[in-house]
């Protein structure tokens, strides 16, 4: 099962990390894709996040056009983090891979 997770508020980061953990909790595959754009991209430097960004069993993209207009350099972002060109482009292509989108 693949699942790609949308956070496009700040706001949302806490309830989508709490989303994840209970999805990895379940006693199934799975493959996670969370991906950040808009303002919630500023969600990488925040430090109460730095656990939930540092999980090996979730792959973390950011959108490169939200970095731009929220003026934040990839080598700010956690060496984990993969920067995509455009969030919402990343979103077509993971689901047309089969990911399903769920957006807390």
């Amino acid at each position: 099962m693949n699942v790609v997770f949308h956070i496009d508020e700040l706001a949302k980061w806490s309830e989508t990390a709490s989303n994840v953990k209970n999805l990895l909790k379940e006693p199934v595959e799975v493959k996670i894709v969370v991906l950040v754009n808009g303002g919630a991209i500023k969600g990488y430097l925040a430090p109460e996040n730095k656990s939930f960004i540092s999980t090996a069993e979730i792959t973390f993209h950011a959108c490169n056009n939200a970095m731009r207009a929220n003026k934040i350099e990839a080598a700010q972002l956690p060496q984990n983090v993969e920067v995509v060109p455009a969030g919402v482009l990343d979103l077509i292509e993971l689901q047309a891979k089969g990911y399903a989108y769920i957006k807390p």
